[in-house]
C-alpha cells in the first residue's frame, strides 16, 4: 500500500472518530484489527478483532461530549505509519482519575498504524 493510500485511510478513520461516527471508523479497519493503548509507558488496554473494537468505540461515545484528534506530523516507515497528534475533548462523565464532567482535556500523543491489503490492521495509541 502506498503512502497516499495509508494517509487516506488514517484521515478517514480520524474524521469518523472526530465525528463520533463508529460505523465510519469500522469501514477502514480489517476484520482482525489489533488495538493497543499505552499511557506513561504501560499498556492500559488491548482489543483484538473488529467486533471488540466496535464495542469499545460505542461505549466510549458516552465518555466525551466532543472530541478531536488533529494530526501534527506523519512519518511513513516501511511497515507502519506514525502520526503525532494533538487531542482535545470535553468530558461527558466524571472519570476515576479526577477529570470531571464538562472539563476540557488536552494532550499530545502518537498513534502508530499498520496496514493490510485493504485497511488498517493495527492501531497503537501512545500518550
Amino acid at each position: 500500500m502506498n503512502p497516499q493510500e495509508k494517509e487516506r485511510l488514517i484521515q478517514a478513520y480520524l474524521q469518523a472518530y472526530n465525528n463520533l461516527d463508529v460505523e465510519g471508523m469500522m469501514e477502514v479497519l480489517e476484520e482482525e484489527v489489533l488495538f493497543e493503548n499505552f499511557s506513561s509507558g504501560e499498556k492500559t488496554h488491548a482489543l483484538h478483532g473488529k467486533k471488540a473494537f466496535q464495542g469499545q468505540a460505542l461505549e466510549a461515545l458516552s465518555y466525551f461530549s466532543s472530541r478531536k484528534q488533529t494530526i501534527q506530523s506523519i512519518i511513513h516507515l516501511e511497515e507502519k505509519t506514525e502520526i503525532e497528534i494533538a487531542y482535545w475533548a470535553i468530558a461527558a462523565v466524571d472519570f476515576p482519575n479526577g477529570i470531571k464532567k464538562g472539563q476540557e482535556i488536552r494532550m499530545e500523543g502518537k498513534s502508530i498504524f499498520e496496514f493490510g491489503q485493504k485497511g488498517i490492521t493495527k492501531i497503537m495509541d501512545i500518550s
